[in-house]
């Protein structure tokens, strides 16, 4: 089911549900009112600057994850909402809410039964056992007139076969049990809720999926940053060393100053095998999440500088916040669930009324089933009012308004912390655009210097200590500066999750 369809679907249950609900027991659900917040930060919310800028109030693109320009990450985006398991199992997750709900709107209308018992018999053509040895037992021993009069004791006579019949019986059974206390449409409004609520779920799964995929494309570009900077850093090790050895080889320096190289050299060399795992592993979580199994692969592979930084951030003003974000649509679904179940448990506690009739024909041909003097009928009323129950009824019904309550703090626990959310995101994203800043200054600056130093090796004008802290300055600057550049890749995209992905463009 495409969103707009299960939407519009979801919309008229809801509308059903409330309408049968409005005349039964309990608390009439009200969607709690929406933030009066003006701001989401303390202070006005700066554009972080560097190439990005905040725009209030303007809309969030449902496919969001367009705006890095990376047509291998719009491919596997798509792929991964496609197939990926987690995603399919919460959508069949709101076929199942979505049905039960159905299934329970059954109990407003009569059930209607229709049996068929066709039977051929025939009785047996036997005398009763006491007959049969009654007969044996004159036989065996009979009495003195039987003897002196010389009557001959008969023998068992054998009995005249019974002839078969038949026997027909249709009957159609109506039930009805109406709904006085409206404790059925509470339950129902409960299931709606229910659907309504994994519906949320589903559109929280979606979105979180989409930015993990995209958290995990820039991860892998980071990390092949990372070994980027350090196979470029091990090749300038090697060069130096090779300065070095020639420099000793003609007595400018001393043998220490070589190996003080070559375990420079070593060290950077042992950093890449850890970083070229991270990178495998972070290439099967990513063909994990586009549902392909380890074998397979992820096909498509990510460098930073082929991301391109969203430059205008859509910030929504915070009173359209609430209703954006699906985790907290997905807690006032559980709070309209709880608040329904009160009514089902107070509807439980007063009298219950079933009506049933039931109205048939029997026969011993089938060509005489309806005649005249063959029907039958039953009808029946029955009320049943609990009254003592060891207080079951009334615990429980106490414990579903205690349940109301903490549904009700679980949706505003989940308000405060959609806010810190946004806060926490826009907040990264105005310190990112300055550790991006000082990042790049820091490597320009790193690699000046080293390339300085090297041209002083060259001729035997920097103590080796000087080389090996130039190296180490210029390679913590570069993994610094693509770490600040990934980072804030994906601070921008949690910034679109926090603020719920721009489902509602679907």
């Amino acid at each position: 089911m495409s969103p707009p369809s299960r939407r519009a679907g979801l919309a008229a249950a809801l509308g059903g549900g409330a309408l049968l609900a409005s005349c039964a027991v309990g608390p009439d659900f009200a969607p709690p009112p929406p933030s009066d917040a003006k701001h989401i930060l303390p202070d006005r919310t700066g554009s972080p600057g560097e190439g990005q800028r905040f725009a209030e109030g303007k809309d969030i693109s449902a496919e969001w994850w367009t705006l890095y320009k990376s047509k291998p990450l719009d491919e596997l985006v798509k792929e991964s909402l496609q197939n990926n398991p987690s995603l399919q199992a919460s959508e069949a997750a709101v076929r199942i809410a979505y049905f039960n709900a159905e299934a329970q709107k059954g109990g407003f209308f009569p059930q209607v039964l229709f049996s068929s018992n066709d039977s051929q018999n025939i009785q047996s053509n036997n005398r009763s056992l006491g007959a049969i040895n009654q007969t044996v037992f004159n036989q065996s021993f009979p009495t003195p007139g039987n003897a002196a009069s010389g009557i001959a004791v008969p023998n068992v006579p054998t009995n005249t076969p019974n002839a078969p019949y038949g026997l027909f019986l249709k009957q159609l059974t109506v039930s009805f049990t109406p709904d006085v206390w409206g404790g059925n449409a509470r339950a129902v409004e409960s299931l709606v809720a229910q659907t309504e609520q994994q519906n949320w779920q589903l559109e929280a799964a979606h979105l979180a999926l989409t930015s993990n995929v995209v958290v995990a494309a820039i991860q892998e570009a980071s990390i092949r940053g990372q070994i980027e900077a350090t196979k470029n850093i091990i090749a300038i090790l090697h060069e130096t060393l090779e300065i070095l050895n020639r420099q000793y080889s003609f007595g400018s320096i001393a043998k220490a100053d070589v190996v003080a190289q070559e375990a420079e050299l070593a060290q950077f060399e042992q950093t890449l095998p850890p970083l070229e795992k991270q990178l495998e592993i972070q290439r099967n979580l990513l063909t994990a999440l586009a549902g392909r199994l380890s074998f397979e692969g992820a096909g498509e592979t990510f460098e930073l500088k082929k991301f391109v930084l969203p430059s205008t951030i859509p910030v929504s003003v915070p009173s359209k916040l609430v209703a954006q974000r699906p985790d907290v649509r997905a807690a006032e679904a559980n709070l309209h669930q709880a608040s329904a179940a009160v009514g089902v448990a107070i509807a439980n506690r007063l009298p219950n009324i079933t009506l049933s009739a039931n109205v048939g024909a029997s026969a011993f041909h089938m060509a005489q089933l309806f005649a005249p003097g063959t029907g039958l009928y039953t009808a029946a009323a029955n009320i049943s009012q609990p009254v003592f129950d060891g207080m079951t009824l009334l615990n429980k019904q106490k414990a579903a308004e205690a349940a109301l309550e903490q549904a009700d703090a679980q949706y505003r626990d989940t308000v405060v912390h959609a806010f810190e959310n946004v806060a926490d995101a826009l907040r990264a994203l105005q310190s990112d655009a300055k550790a991006v800043q000082t990042a790049r200054k820091f490597e320009d600056a790193a690699k000046r210097s080293l390339d300085i130093v090297r041209m002083q090796v060259k001729y035997g004008q920097v103590s080796q200590l000087a080389v090996l802290n130039a190296q180490r300055t210029y390679f913590t600057a570069s993994v610094s500066r693509v770490q600040a550049e990934a980072t804030r890749l994906s601070d921008t995209a949690a910034l679109f999750m926090a603020l719920g992905g721009g489902w509602w463009n679907r």
